[in-house]
Parts: C-alpha cells; structure tokens; sequence
C-alpha cells in the first residue's frame, strides 16, 4: 500500500509540475558581429602590348582584365573606379620621342563579369564612347546593392601617333584606381 501511495503521489506532483507555469521567465540578449571579409581592390595586368603602327595612325587594342573587388560588406557598397594615362615616351623622351597622353584615348567596354547586387555601369560603353585619359575618367562604377561585389571588364586603349613622332619602343602608364 505504501508503494502506491508514494507512486500516487509522484504522479500527482509530475501532473502539477507540467501544468504550472513558470515563476520567473528571463530573455538573453545575442549578440554577433559580421567581419568583413577585406576591403575594396583593384587589379590590373602588370603589362600589355597593343601593337605597332606608324606616324599619323592609330594603334588600339586590349589592356587585359580589370577588377574590382568590393569585399566591405557594407549596406551602401558603392564604388567608381577611374583611369588615367602618362605620356609615352621612347628613348630620352624629347619632343620627337613623345606621345603626350592627349593622345590616349580608353573604353572600358561592358562588364565580362560580375557578382553581388546593384548595378555596374561601365564608364565608356563602346568604342563611340571613348575618352581622352590625360585626366582621371571613370573606367566603371558601382552602385546600389549591399554586401561583397566584384567587375570585370577588359578595356581597349587607342593611342594616336603623332606626325613627327620618331621610330621606337613607347612605354607609357594606365593607371586605375578605386574608391
């Protein structure tokens, strides 16, 4: 009888313990932070070639891959990358060894690639769009979207060889940049 009366009362206390609410209920507050995963880059061919041509034409051609990566994680990851150009310079880059950067002209073309939300618009479109890089122009921008993002785009360079300008080997700077 004893056993029943104490398996009895067990049952009883089980019984109000799962029908009694709670004395005291207490919230914890979670908390965690979201590194970024690195900061806003740019990378560009560490040379190109466009070819050759002679006094009074013009030589084109591509400057290899350009990227963007937007790696801040930022709610408002906007961003405008800009180009510009030296002067070409051959020998010891006296007037006859010269083709000033007004002679340069970039188009970035569209974007081959890109990943993340918002919209990428190219500086210059197409070939008509074309611009003169003896001052910063934008080469790509950014806009809208939040979190990590990345374009590419392979733009065209033009180069127009001045009369007068002598025989040789022209090395000149394009410079890209992002902020």
């Amino acid at each position: 009888m004893r056993k029943r009366f104490l398996a009895a009362a067990l049952a009883g206390v089980a019984a109000s313990t799962a029908f009694a609410a709670p004395a005291l209920a207490e919230d914890t507050i979670v908390t965690l932070t979201v590194d970024a995963a690195g900061g806003l880059s740019i990378t560009v061919p560490a040379t190109a070639n466009i070819g050759h041509g002679i006094e009074g034409s013009s030589v084109s051609g591509l400057l290899g891959p350009v990227t963007v990566l937007d790696q801040r994680g930022s709610l408002t990851p906007n961003w405008t990358a800009t180009v510009i150009s030296s002067d070409f310079v051959t020998g010891g880059g006296s007037s006859g060894e010269t083709i000033p950067n007004i002679n340069v002209s970039y188009w970035s073309g569209p974007a081959t690639a890109t990943a993340g939300s918002g919209t990428f618009t190219p500086g210059q479109p197409n070939s008509a769009a074309q611009q003169i890089i003896n001052v910063p122009r934008t080469a790509f921008s950014k806009t809208g979207g939040t979190g990590n993002n990345f374009a590419t785009w392979n733009p065209t360079l033009v180069v127009n060889i001045p009369p007068g300008t002598v025989q040789g080997t022209y090395r000149g700077t394009v410079t890209h940049s992002v902020a």
